[in-house]
């Protein structure tokens, strides 16, 4: 291998080659080293969510030359490198958010605790750096600067910008080896969108900011002990006083050439002396005594690389920040270590119910029991029942409802199947008299009656044993076909009750239904107040009150979802995902539960009054016991979408989303053939194993009446 040259030994710049011939003819003459992992970073880009587009994939790659390293480089073009390098930046930064702090600037001055900066700046994408400092590496800077044995005598600023290069070779970097001067100090600021003040001379830190004041720039400075960051945003406030004051009237010509001794008293002024650590203000005492300078930690140069890093991205992305100073403190937060708080997935509680509760000896108690036991959206039970000397009366609970209950329509659905429980049961007791529902639903009236009185229809009460064995099986089933009567059967059961069915069974739509179903639950988790409202139906044994809502255990869900879904609670992972537009995640379990179903069933009605959505409530009880006594497992699954009838609405289900929801309701009706019908509710039937647990009902004394 021939010598390196005078130019090998100072170089800091990388030097891109674009000839073939020249590539050859530097690694013969100079015995250069050749890193050619190309292959790997195209197959690596090739593995990227989303995947690269054609641009990227096609991008031409690069050679390039270090000098100081005597090697050559093979490297993706840098667009992809780009791209590549800082994918697990990804989702903490956005893509937008990391094109921008491509373009921001940032100088560093003083390059012993500002090397672990300008290298974590460069980590973190920053494009433009501008770095100065006139020492060289010492053997006693490595304690705290992260270079080796082979930068000892190099130039600070070469240094730092070698292994910066080494990284990136696109980051545009300048450097300034003699430091920032009086006859430099306007030239180094140029273009800056901030300054990282780090060196150890007043004169220079007085001189540093005096320009930055004057130019409109934000300083920032990290000082190591007790983690203390100090800002001052001169660009928002050109007429702030230096150092926050602390230095008075002081001038930089009045402040050069003091020793370390001297520089103690001012030290001790800026950093506020009564919050330094004991270990420092003690290390001053016997600084020329004991030791030569205050120490210094190489764990405290990380952790203010990382405090500084943190502030730069907030002025880059335009984020709040003020002037003043804080301190992040390792040792003291230290003192705080607990043990962390123990929550299994699922907490201890009594084993679930699997099996109804038993009906009560008394006929006209059997019928209350029985429109108990009905199914509601979110099993929020919305109904009051009154039993009286004429029979049942059934009126709308209206403080058990959500968004989704818009007009109270998916309440009357409900209600509707607790009238057909009720009128199962009373049939069965023979009881059974003339039936009522109310056209307006609301107000002072009852929703639905049932005359109590000696009666019967055989035919409902031959369902009394399905009705009250009847479940919500959420297991994800295998997408078998549904034997050869299930649909015509389905479809007579919604007829007996004035409605209709449509029964898809198509793999290509249960497919796209399934897209559609995961992007509506994807809506919904990203909606604030449509997942506050989805959470807080959700019980957790042993923690929530559970004769309400969906006990957890009846989602069929193992301990991994389980985990994710308490994530899934959490409101400001939400408003993350939702600024980003993301959380394709979140559509996944509706995605997976729709494509591998049997068929998705839709109960229509025609009518959009409270009584005919009562009227779909009892086909859709009626549906459901039929395709159980068929051997059929039933899972409700609602669209967001599912009661929205107006423009009006939809922005009420969720303003961001409601153009999106529209379209969704289009595909839709596309996609089941609804036509023009309202939908009652929407159900995947399908083969399913025994379920875990079954969801409770509220006790009497809060839904039920006796006059």
């Amino acid at each position: 291998m021939t010598p390196p040259t005078e130019h090998e030994v100072e170089a800091w710049q990388p030097v891109h080659i674009d000839n073939a011939v020249e590539l050859e003819r530097l690694v013969k003459t100079r015995g250069l080293s050749v890193v050619d992992t190309i292959a790997r970073q195209r197959h690596d880009l090739a593995r990227l969510l989303p995947p690269p587009n054609a641009d990227l994939l096609n991008e031409p790659t690069r050679w390039y030359y270090y000098p100081w390293r005597r090697s050559v480089v093979h490297l993706l073009g840098p667009h992809t490198f780009q791209t590549l390098r800082s994918d697990r930046n990804r989702h903490k930064l956005t893509t937008e958010e990391q094109q921008r702090l491509r373009e921001f600037s940032v100088g560093v001055i003083g390059l012993s605790a500002g090397h672990s900066i300008a290298h974590t700046l460069a980590l973190e994408g920053v494009g433009h750096l501008r770095l100065a400092d006139f020492d060289e590496v010492e053997l006693s800077n490595l304690n705290r600067l992260p270079g080796s044995v082979f930068d000892l005598g190099h130039n600070k600023a070469i240094v730092i910008a070698r292994r910066i290069a080494e990284l990136d070779p696109y980051i545009d970097l300048e450097i300034d080896p003699k430091g920032v001067t009086d006859d430099s100090v306007e030239r180094f600021m140029e273009g800056l969108n901030v300054v990282i003040e780090e060196c150890d001379s007043f004169d220079v830190k007085l001189m540093v900011r005096e320009a930055a004041r004057r130019h409109h720039i934000p300083v920032i400075m990290e000082t190591n002990d007790r983690g203390l960051l100090d800002i001052e945003r001169f660009d928002l406030e050109p007429e702030r006083p230096i150092l926050h004051g602390l230095l008075g009237n002081a001038k930089p010509a009045e402040l050069v050439g003091l020793s370390v001794r001297d520089k103690v008293p001012h030290v001790l002024k800026i950093l506020e002396a009564d919050q330094l650590s004991a270990r420092v203000v003690s290390s001053m005492i016997e600084i020329d005594r004991t030791v030569s300078t205050w120490p210094q930690l190489g764990g405290d140069i990380q952790l203010g690389a990382a405090t500084v890093a943190a502030a730069v991205r907030r002025l880059a992305l335009t984020h709040p920040l003020e002037s003043g100073r804080i301190r992040i403190d390792l040792h003291d937060a230290l003192d705080s270590v607990k043990e962390p708080a123990l929550t299994p997935a699922v907490p201890a509680a009594d084993p679930p119910p699997i099996d109804p509760d038993m009906p009560p000896a008394d006929s006209r108690r059997s019928v209350i029991h029985a429109a108990r036991l009905a199914p509601s959206g979110g099993n929020t039970q919305p109904w009051l029942l009154t039993l009286d000397n004429p029979g049942l009366r059934i009126e709308l609970d209206p403080n058990q409802t959500s968004t989704l209950d818009l007009a109270f329509r998916g309440s009357y659905v409900a209600i509707g199947a607790a009238l057909f429980n009720a009128r199962v049961a009373a049939a069965r007791h023979g009881i059974l008299g003339p039936v009522a529902t109310f056209p307006n639903g609301t107000g002072t009236s009852p929703v639905a009656t049932v005359a109590l009185e000696p009666g019967g229809d055989d035919e409902l009460g031959s369902m009394y044993d399905a009705m009250l064995q009847r479940v919500s099986n959420r297991h994800v089933t295998e997408p078998l076909p549904l034997a050869g009567d299930v649909v015509s059967e389905l479809r007579k059961a919604a007829h007996r009750e004035g409605a209709e069915v449509s029964v898809v069974t198509n793999r290509s739509r249960l497919r796209e239904l399934g897209a559609l179903f995961g992007e509506s639950d994807r809506i919904r988790f990203l909606t604030e107040h449509l997942h506050r409202e989805m959470m807080r139906e959700l019980r957790w044994p042993g923690i929530h009150d559970l004769t309400w809502g969906l006990d957890v255990r009846t989602l069929e869900l193992d301990s991994s979802d389980l985990a994710k879904l308490q994530v899934a609670q959490r409101g400001d992972v939400m408003a993350e995902l939702a600024e980003l537009d993301l959380g394709q995640a979140l559509a996944e379990s509706s995605r997976a539960r729709i494509e591998h179903t049997s068929a998705l069933v839709v109960v229509m009605i025609e009518g959009s009054r409270p009584a005919d959505y009562v009227r779909g409530g009892q086909a859709v009880q009626r549906v459901w016991i039929r395709a159980e006594q068929l051997g059929l497992s039933v899972h409700v699954m609602s669209p967001v979408f599912i009661y929205a009838t107006t423009n009006a609405e939809y922005d009420q289900l969720s303003p961001t989303y409601a153009d999106q929801l529209r379209r969704l309701r289009q595909d839709f009706a596309h996609l089941t053939d609804i036509g023009g019908h309202n939908i009652a509710l929407t159900m995947r039937i399908g083969y399913a194993p025994t379920i875990s647990a079954r969801s409770r009902r509220r006790p009497d004394d809060r839904i039920v009446r006796t006059t």
